[in-house]
Protein backbone atom coordinates (compact mmCIF):
# COMPACT_ATOMS: atom_id res chain seq x y z
CA UNK A 1 0.00 0.00 0.00
CA UNK A 2 1.32 3.40 -0.96
CA UNK A 3 0.80 6.35 1.32
CA UNK A 4 -0.76 9.40 -0.30
CA UNK A 5 -0.20 13.03 0.70
CA UNK A 6 -3.29 15.14 1.38
CA UNK A 7 -3.89 18.61 2.79
CA UNK A 8 -4.59 16.92 6.11
CA UNK A 9 -1.42 14.81 6.33
CA UNK A 10 -0.41 11.34 5.22
CA UNK A 11 -3.08 8.87 4.23
CA UNK A 12 -2.47 5.18 3.75
CA UNK A 13 -4.97 3.48 1.45
CA UNK A 14 -6.32 0.15 2.56
CA UNK A 15 -7.41 -1.33 5.85
CA UNK A 16 -4.97 0.81 7.83
CA UNK A 17 -5.56 4.50 7.61
CA UNK A 18 -3.68 7.28 9.31
CA UNK A 19 -4.95 10.82 9.11
CA UNK A 20 -2.98 13.54 10.74
CA UNK A 21 -4.50 17.00 10.55
CA UNK A 22 -2.05 19.76 11.42
CA UNK A 23 -2.96 21.56 14.64
CA UNK A 24 -2.94 24.96 12.90
CA UNK A 25 -5.53 23.72 10.40
CA UNK A 26 -7.76 22.39 13.20
CA UNK A 27 -7.53 25.71 15.04
CA UNK A 28 -8.30 27.62 11.82
CA UNK A 29 -11.42 25.48 11.21
CA UNK A 30 -12.64 26.00 14.77
CA UNK A 31 -12.10 29.78 14.59
CA UNK A 32 -13.91 29.94 11.22
CA UNK A 33 -16.84 27.92 12.59
CA UNK A 34 -17.16 30.09 15.72
CA UNK A 35 -17.01 33.31 13.70
CA UNK A 36 -19.60 32.05 11.22
CA UNK A 37 -22.01 30.83 13.88
CA UNK A 38 -21.65 33.94 16.03
CA UNK A 39 -22.10 36.32 13.10
CA UNK A 40 -25.35 38.31 13.29
CA UNK A 41 -25.90 37.63 9.59
CA UNK A 42 -25.57 33.88 10.04
CA UNK A 43 -27.84 33.69 13.08
CA UNK A 44 -30.42 36.40 12.41
CA UNK A 45 -33.72 35.54 10.83
CA UNK A 46 -34.86 37.85 8.07
CA UNK A 47 -38.54 38.78 8.15
CA UNK A 48 -40.42 41.02 5.76
CA UNK A 49 -44.09 41.69 5.09
CA UNK A 50 -46.32 41.98 2.06
CA UNK A 51 -46.13 45.64 1.04
CA UNK A 52 -48.67 45.56 -1.79
CA UNK A 53 -52.41 44.95 -1.57
CA UNK A 54 -51.76 41.25 -2.19
CA UNK A 55 -48.90 38.96 -3.17
CA UNK A 56 -49.29 35.68 -5.02
CA UNK A 57 -47.35 32.75 -3.55
CA UNK A 58 -46.02 30.34 -6.20
CA UNK A 59 -44.48 26.88 -6.04
CA UNK A 60 -41.48 28.04 -8.10
CA UNK A 61 -39.73 31.36 -8.83
CA UNK A 62 -41.83 32.11 -11.91
CA UNK A 63 -45.25 33.57 -12.68
CA UNK A 64 -45.75 30.39 -14.73
CA UNK A 65 -45.53 28.33 -11.55
CA UNK A 66 -48.55 26.93 -9.73
CA UNK A 67 -50.32 29.55 -7.58
CA UNK A 68 -50.47 28.33 -3.99
CA UNK A 69 -52.14 31.20 -2.17
CA UNK A 70 -52.61 34.94 -1.97
CA UNK A 71 -51.02 36.80 0.94
CA UNK A 72 -52.72 40.00 2.07
CA UNK A 73 -51.17 43.38 2.84
CA UNK A 74 -48.99 43.28 5.95
CA UNK A 75 -48.73 39.48 6.09
CA UNK A 76 -45.34 38.62 7.67
CA UNK A 77 -43.01 36.14 5.97
CA UNK A 78 -39.60 34.72 6.83
CA UNK A 79 -37.07 35.14 4.01
CA UNK A 80 -35.18 31.95 3.19
CA UNK A 81 -33.66 32.57 -0.27
CA UNK A 82 -33.38 35.60 -2.55
CA UNK A 83 -33.00 34.83 -6.26
CA UNK A 84 -33.20 37.34 -9.14
CA UNK A 85 -36.40 39.21 -8.28
CA UNK A 86 -37.88 36.31 -6.31
CA UNK A 87 -37.87 35.47 -2.62
CA UNK A 88 -38.47 32.02 -1.14
CA UNK A 89 -40.44 32.54 2.06
CA UNK A 90 -41.97 30.62 4.96
CA UNK A 91 -45.37 31.80 6.17
CA UNK A 92 -46.88 31.62 9.64
CA UNK A 93 -48.23 28.11 8.95
CA UNK A 94 -44.76 26.84 7.98
CA UNK A 95 -45.57 26.55 4.27
CA UNK A 96 -42.84 27.42 1.78
CA UNK A 97 -43.48 29.45 -1.37
CA UNK A 98 -41.94 31.90 -3.83
CA UNK A 99 -43.06 35.54 -3.90
CA UNK A 100 -41.96 38.32 -6.22
CA UNK A 101 -39.47 40.53 -4.37
CA UNK A 102 -41.26 43.69 -5.52
CA UNK A 103 -44.30 42.66 -3.44
CA UNK A 104 -42.37 42.60 -0.15
CA UNK A 105 -41.61 45.43 2.27
CA UNK A 106 -38.91 45.69 4.96
CA UNK A 107 -41.59 46.77 7.48
CA UNK A 108 -41.65 44.17 10.26
CA UNK A 109 -45.10 42.82 11.03
CA UNK A 110 -46.07 40.23 13.63
CA UNK A 111 -49.05 37.87 13.51
CA UNK A 112 -50.99 36.86 16.61
CA UNK A 113 -50.75 33.08 16.94
CA UNK A 114 -52.94 32.52 20.00
CA UNK A 115 -56.76 32.76 20.11
CA UNK A 116 -56.61 36.11 21.95
CA UNK A 117 -53.47 38.05 22.87
CA UNK A 118 -53.39 40.63 25.63
CA UNK A 119 -51.57 43.78 24.53
CA UNK A 120 -50.36 45.70 27.60
CA UNK A 121 -49.68 49.42 28.14
CA UNK A 122 -46.10 48.69 29.22
CA UNK A 123 -43.77 45.67 28.96
CA UNK A 124 -44.94 44.10 32.20
CA UNK A 125 -47.29 41.17 32.80
CA UNK A 126 -49.13 43.21 35.45
CA UNK A 127 -49.45 46.38 33.35
CA UNK A 128 -52.96 47.55 32.44
CA UNK A 129 -54.46 46.12 29.29
CA UNK A 130 -54.20 48.41 26.23
CA UNK A 131 -56.29 46.14 23.99
CA UNK A 132 -56.76 42.53 22.92
CA UNK A 133 -55.88 41.16 19.50
CA UNK A 134 -57.51 38.10 17.97
CA UNK A 135 -55.64 35.25 16.27
CA UNK A 136 -54.18 36.11 12.81
CA UNK A 137 -54.33 39.89 13.41
CA UNK A 138 -51.14 41.55 12.15
CA UNK A 139 -49.38 44.22 14.19
CA UNK A 140 -46.41 46.38 13.22
CA UNK A 141 -43.26 45.69 15.26
CA UNK A 142 -41.88 48.93 16.69
CA UNK A 143 -39.29 47.72 19.22
CA UNK A 144 -38.33 44.92 21.60
CA UNK A 145 -38.44 45.15 25.40
CA UNK A 146 -37.25 41.91 27.00
CA UNK A 147 -39.95 39.26 26.50
CA UNK A 148 -42.31 41.81 25.00
CA UNK A 149 -42.63 43.31 21.54
CA UNK A 150 -43.79 46.91 21.24
CA UNK A 151 -46.44 46.87 18.52
CA UNK A 152 -48.87 49.15 16.70
CA UNK A 153 -52.32 48.06 15.54
CA UNK A 154 -53.62 49.26 12.16
CA UNK A 155 -55.92 51.70 14.00
CA UNK A 156 -52.85 53.30 15.66
CA UNK A 157 -53.14 51.74 19.13
CA UNK A 158 -49.70 50.97 20.61
CA UNK A 159 -48.88 48.40 23.27
CA UNK A 160 -46.71 45.48 24.31
CA UNK A 161 -47.43 41.83 23.51
CA UNK A 162 -45.57 38.79 24.86
CA UNK A 163 -43.22 37.36 22.24
CA UNK A 164 -44.66 33.89 22.85
CA UNK A 165 -48.02 35.07 21.47
CA UNK A 166 -46.80 36.25 18.06
CA UNK A 167 -45.14 34.90 14.91
CA UNK A 168 -42.57 36.88 12.99
CA UNK A 169 -39.64 37.30 15.37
Amino acid sequence: MKPGRTAFGTLVHGPRRVTAMPVTLVVAWIVAAVLTLSSPIASALDFRSVGTDAAVAYDSPSTKGRKLSILGHGYPVEVLVVLEGWVKVRDATGELAWVEAKDLSPVRMLMIKVPRAEVRQSPDEKAPLAYEAEQDVVLELLDMAGNFAKVRHADGAIGYVRVTQVWGL
